[in-house]
This record gives C-alpha cells, structure tokens and sequence, in this order.
C-alpha cells in the first residue's frame, strides 16, 4: 500500500496552511466539542471562513462514533459540492473525516450502507487531516471504524482511498489532553507498532515503520504525559502515533485490538483503555512464538540491557509494558470498567469473531486461550 500523504510537522505549521486553504471553494471543517473552543482552532477556523467561499463546520462528532451518528450527520449537512474535508480531533474525528471526504466525491456516489457492505471507493475529496491526539495514527491508516449497536461491536471500513492528501503533526494541538488520555492514547500507539511488528502478516515495510515508533514512544511517551508544555516529547508522540498508523496500513494488529473491540462496542470503554488493559496478558500469550522480535523491540528501551538473551529480552519486555501501563495509571482488571465474570462468554465470542484481526495472531488462539486472558483481568 502506498502513503501519499504530505506530512508538514512542527510548531506553527497552522500558520502555514493558507496557500491549501486558498485551492478550494467548499470546506467542511470537523471537530468535537473537546477541540472547538482550542484557540488555535479558533484561530485556524477564522482563517478558512476568511479564505474560501463556502464553509460548512460539524463541531460534534461523538467518541466511538457509530454508524447511525455518520448517517445523521449526512441528512443535516450538505455535502454535494464540497471539495475540502479538514478533520481536526482524535481518532473518532479523523475516521468520520475519512468518509466523508468520499461520501462526498461525486464521481463515487456512495452510501455508507455500501462502504459497511464491502463496496469499494474509487475517490474522495482533498482531505487534511490533523490529530490532536498521538494515539490512534488514524491519519496514517486506510481505516475508518464505527460503532455497530445492534451488533455490540466495531466494524472497520478499509480503502486507501481513504488515505489523506495532507497530514498535520502540530505539537500544540495535544497540549490540552488530559494525562490519562494522553497515557491511554499512547498505549493505543503502541499497541499498533508492537502488534503489527509481530503479526503473522508483518513484513519489512511494516516493520521498518514499527521500530521507528517504538523508539520515539519509548523515549517520548511518559515524558509527554507528565509534562504538557515539552514540545518535543508531543510532537515525537505525535510522530510515534503517524509511524503506529503506517505500520497498520501496511501490516494489521492483531489479539489486543480484536479482544478489545467488544469492550468498546458494548461497554463503551475508551479505545486506548481498553488496549491498555489487554496490552500484558496479550503479549504474554504471544510471546513465545516472537522472542526475536520481542527481543529487537527491547533492544529500544532507553535503559536496555544487551547483555541478555533474545529470551530475557522478550521477558523483559513484558515486564516492561506492565510497568508502564502502571506508572502512567491506567487500570489493570476488569472490575475497574465495571464488567464482571457474568459478561466473559459474550467478550469471548464477540472477540473471535473479529477474524480479521484473529487471523493476524502470531500462534494459534482458541476459545479457551480468549477465555483465560480475560479471566487473568478479573
């Protein structure tokens, strides 16, 4: 797959965004509630009402979002002549942004029904994309993932089609998460790197993408959660967050994220919670069957030790990520997300039936290993 984006990273970069602005007619600016009030979005919003002839701002695209939210906002907003989307928000953003910059593209004519059945997109609209979150990596990836209630899961639209013109990496933009999204949303990251690093389906263009992450998060990711003024810490999370987006859109995760769509799709527990609860009992499970590429990912940890075996070295990684996940805060067992042992069975089916993403597991998982990573949680 091939990533054509333009990147323009670093601090000011809004101010450089006229000359895009200036190339079209119709914006459609999108946003949350969270993102709207940034005085930097203030500010970048002025410029396109100033800049262009027509401006269309969606400023309440909800976390999870589900596909009834996408069809709603499709009936109340005109989307016929647009030929700009800017995304600026989270992953749930960034993914409504995705679609409809091709549910607007005339020579598509699209429903979301179709791009939930299967059907292909063949265009899209020019699309910048800006993340104010490091986590998801959902400018980099050919995914957009709704909520499907009637199914109690998530369900992933996949084209590269989706994939963005540009892409804006601005450290200032994240300053405003909180520290337990911005840990939550940086384990989400590194769970993309470190799963697609050890997918059945890795390969080396993944994996060139996934060590170039993991070495930034190591290095960046507490530091960006403990202090919201380092500048550099978020923006090498933010860079962490894009090479975790382009591992996916070249190789795929694969246990955490299919055991983890359930307790998002249901429960409605956040994305990067859920990832960081089922990060160490799945990568216990795995271990064994990717000790050299455990090994390698250990060997990026600021304090390494290389004097030990690949095998020490893929112990020690574990012990690394349960570590982190505890210093940064994030919660350990299910009871603390208000799930109990009654809804095992349903997290247990639900959970294989994303073979997608089943299918992406480096060694061979049955029911029964599904079932006991969740138990080891309760």
């Amino acid at each position: 797959m091939h990533i054509n984006s333009t990147v323009l990273s670093g601090q000011g970069v809004l101010n450089d965004l006229n000359f895009l602005f200036k190339q079209h007619r119709h914006v459609i600016f999108m946003t949350d509630k969270n993102i709207i009030n940034l005085p930097v979005v203030t500010k970048l919003i002025k410029t396109l009402v100033d800049t262009v002839h027509h401006f269309t701002l969606i400023d309440d695209i909800p976390p999870e979002p589900s596909h009834h939210d996408v069809i709603n906002l499709l009936n109340r907003m005109k989307i016929a002549n647009a030929d700009l989307v800017v995304g600026v928000g989270g992953g749930s953003v960034l993914d409504v942004a995705k679609l409809i910059s091709v549910l607007c593209a005339k020579e598509n004519q699209l429903t979301l029904e179709q791009l939930l059945a299967g059907v292909k997109p063949s265009k899209r609209c020019t699309s910048i994309l800006i993340p104010t979150t490091a986590g998801t990596g959902s400018e980099a990836t050919p995914n957009a993932i709704l909520a499907i209630p009637e199914k109690s899961t998530k369900q992933g639209i996949i084209s590269p089609v989706m994939l963005p013109d540009y892409v804006c990496l601005i450290p200032e933009l994240t300053i405003s998460m909180p520290n337990h999204i911005a840990a939550s949303t940086g384990i989400d990251a590194l769970c993309h790197l470190i799963e697609c690093f050890t997918a059945s389906i890795a390969n080396p263009v993944g994996d060139n993408y996934a060590l170039i992450g993991m070495d930034k998060l190591f290095k960046f990711l507490e530091r960006s959660v403990n202090d919201k003024t380092d500048l550099e810490a978020k923006l090498n999370m933010l860079w962490a967050s894009y090479y975790g987006g382009a591992a996916i859109a070249h190789s795929g995760t694969h246990l955490v994220h299919a055991m983890s769509y359930p307790l998002g799709g249901k429960y409605h527990i956040p994305h990067g919670v859920a990832n960081a609860i089922l990060l160490v009992p799945c990568m216990e499970f795995v271990r064994d069957a990717v000790v050299e590429k455990f090994a390698q990912a250990y060997d990026l940890l600021p304090d390494a030790n290389l004097n030990l075996t690949n095998e020490e070295k893929s112990h020690a990684l574990v012990s690394y990520f349960k570590d982190l996940v505890g210093r940064l805060a994030l919660p350990t067992k299910l009871q603390e997300l208000n799930i109990s042992p009654q809804d095992l069975p349903y997290l247990v089916d639900s959970a294989l039936e994303v073979k997608r993403l089943m299918n992406n597991v480096p060694k061979q998982v049955t029911k029964q290993d599904v079932l006991a990573i969740y138990q080891s949680l309760l």
